[in-house]
């Protein structure tokens, strides 16, 4: 990646949710940096965190719950505290996220083409009739048949795969440098899961797209990713290269989600679950949060929160376990 400034510069997230009964901590010191073109994967399981630190990112959380603290930087701009009309215009312009559900992107009343072309117009400033032209070609380039009629078309006239390419239309229909991906294709039978994501890893690389990308799969993460962050209660626990954190885990909660993962070579076998359940995000523990799932903690796993080691120049890991001295780059 060179000396070059990321795209995307957070440091020290924390997002907490505050009612009359708790104080939730979804987001507890989040450190990233993605490069112009580069695809990360953010895994782990339900309730780590991932998407809401995809919303916070751009300030999609309800303001009178959410309590944000931290930087997130796009292009040298902090996004914590821009303006209304910043941040509308860095949304769905430098910045575009498909939702796990097109209900959440599209308005059931109008129009599919409406709603692309009206965003095109917003963003862009250009004539209705150019925005109906990129609207048909975002379909075309989305691989949706008669792209045309389908301007057309109203979200619930759509399949499911449909509705899902049409939402990706919509997200690249101001060309952003960062595409925010959450969970895109949960909801899709494997085939058109499959056709989704190729289709995502071809536009990414095609229009130069930084993308980060949620997931609890680890197949989609080796298929899409340049670099996993392995998520847990809140905190990247691993992160590196796709294949370095796929061959190599270091962290135990990595080894367990690879352990659980159901691939064809595994017919006859037993499947490995992780042990336990995930930590109660209102009490966490003073160290660890997987220490009490973990087979190999150590007294000082409930004692204190580990350090960041490096067992390779690019792999960091948060675990008292983990080597600490880097391999030769």
């Amino acid at each position: 990646m060179g000396s070059a400034e990321p795209l995307v510069s957070i440091r020290d997230l924390r997002v907490s949710f505050v009612s009359r009964d708790a104080t939730v901590h979804a987001v507890n010191g989040v450190d990233l940096d993605l490069a112009r073109g580069e695809a990360l994967c953010i895994l782990g399981e339900s309730g780590s965190g991932k998407s809401v630190t995809l919303r916070a990112m751009i300030r999609l959380l309800p303001p009178r719950r959410a309590r944000l603290s931290g930087s997130v930087k796009v292009a040298g701009r902090e996004v914590m505290s821009m303006g209304e009309r910043a941040l509308s215009d860095l949304r769905g312009g430098q910045v575009s996220m498909i939702f796990q559900e097109p209900a959440l992107a599209f308005d059931p009343v109008y129009t599919v083409g409406r709603q692309i072309t009206e965003t095109i117009v917003r963003h862009e400033k250009v004539s209705r009739a150019d925005a109906r032209r990129r609207a048909v070609e975002l379909l075309d380039l989305v691989r949706i048949p008669s792209p045309e009629r389908r301007l057309a078309s109203y979200p619930h006239e759509l399949s499911g795969g449909m509705r899902q390419r049409a939402m990706i239309a919509l997200a690249l229909s101001c060309r952003p440098d960062v595409l925010l991906a959450d969970e895109p294709t949960t909801a899709l039978d494997a085939s058109v899961q499959i056709q989704i994501l190729l289709l995502l890893r071809e536009l990414q690389r095609e229009l130069g797209m930084a993308v980060i990308f949620v997931t609890h799969d680890v197949g989609v993460a080796v298929e899409i990713a340049d670099r996993i962050a392995v998520m847990y209660a809140g905190r990247f626990v691993e992160s590196g290269p796709v294949g370095t954190v796929i061959k190599t885990p270091s962290h135990p909660y990595t080894q367990g989600l690879l352990a659980s993962t159901v691939h064809g070579a595994m017919r006859g076998q037993r499947l490995e679950a992780i042990p336990g359940s995930p930590p109660d995000l209102a009490s966490l523990p003073v160290g660890c949060a997987f220490a009490p799932r973990c087979r190999h903690r150590l007294e000082r796993c409930t004692e204190s929160y580990p350090e960041e080691s490096r067992p390779a120049a690019a792999h960091a890991v948060r675990c008292f376990l983990a080597a600490t001295s880097p391999e030769p780059a």
